[in-house]
């Protein structure tokens, strides 16, 4: 009985990671908070872009939703062409001092050179746990499924329902991790061309402007913490305090939310397998390996299990 629990639980995780079984779209689901001129819904909101126009006008789109714990995800269609210096983004975050975060960000590059992807994750205002990917494949031909996996025992980072990066919870352990503050998830674009491409050194070329992500369709299967936050506004808004819901923290992360059955506190031996793959053969940039080589303090988590 209990296998063929886990099996359905299994199941039920790949059909959330696959965006063709969700209904949602952003007309619905979300509110363009900075810059709206700059995006565009078709489809009946099926089909997003949000575009980049000079160095000081991006855009952003933030769920109506705000939620601990669940799955959140889209499918995007990065920029084209030379996208030096621009970033565009893919992350959850929560409002206020003291914020969590758990982002993907999408770093522009020249004609022909591949994409990096960038991830971090912030707790309790504490962030600077970057992991850095090359794409396995051309994330400007297409739409590609990216998804933030997050439970009280690890978050997932997922492309095409491959996992990519887990970092678990290791709060008793006095390591940080987002439990009690609810996010919203954002996708935006914006210039970065100070740090962006190969350090900075490359500038964007404004000729090009503007710069288009395409999205389609959005998945948020997510424990709603209702009236939580401080309204509208941007991810760089800040609220007094850090902006703690106990009791929609307290209730998210009972057993009996789909996220937090038992078999979900760890990847599956196929995940795991796919996971060290894409490991072993894109990662341009992992913090823990970095503080070691550099000789610099190693975060404790680095010495913990992450699988």
């Amino acid at each position: 009985m209990a296998k063929a629990l886990l099996a359905v639980v299994v199941v039920a995780v790949a059909a959330v990671l696959e965006l063709g079984l969700v209904g949602a779209n952003f007309q619905d689901q979300c509110d363009i908070t900075w810059e709206p001129q700059n995006a565009k819904m078709t489809e009946g909101g099926d089909h997003l872009t949000l575009s980049l126009v000079s160095n000081s006008s991006g855009c952003m789109l933030r769920t109506k939703k705000q939620f601990i714990y669940g799955s959140v995800s889209t499918r995007i269609q990065l920029v084209k062409g030379n996208s030096a210096g621009t970033v565009t983004t893919y992350y959850t975050s929560s409002i206020g001092d003291k914020h969590d975060e758990i982002d993907f960000e999408f770093l522009g590059n020249t004609s022909g050179l591949p994409y990096t992807f960038h991830t971090n994750v912030f707790a309790d205002g504490v962030g600077s746990r970057e992991m850095q990917f090359r794409p396995w494949f051309d994330p400007t031909d297409g739409y590609h499924n990216y998804t933030i996996f997050w439970n009280p025992c690890m978050i997932v980072w997922f492309v095409d329902s491959i996992p990519i990066r887990v970092f678990r919870n290791h709060e008793k352990e006095g390591v940080p991790f987002p439990t009690k503050r609810p996010m919203y998830a954002f996708s935006s674009i914006w210039a970065a061309e100070d740090w962006a491409t190969q350090g900075g050194r490359v500038k964007t070329d404004w000729t090009k402007a503007p710069f288009v992500a395409e999205y389609r369709d959005i998945g948020l299967n997510v424990c709603e913490c209702p009236g939580s936050g401080s309204g509208s506004g941007s991810s760089s808004s800040s609220t007094s305090g850090d902006a703690e819901d106990p009791a929609c923290a307290q209730r998210c992360a009972t057993s009996d939310h789909w996220y937090a059955a038992e078999g979900l506190c760890q990847l599956s031996d196929k995940q795991l397998r796919q996971m060290k793959a894409v490991q072993l053969g894109y990662t341009i940039y992992d913090y823990c390996a970095d503080a070691q080589a550099k000789g610099r303090p190693v975060p404790p988590e680095c010495s913990m299990p992450q699988y």
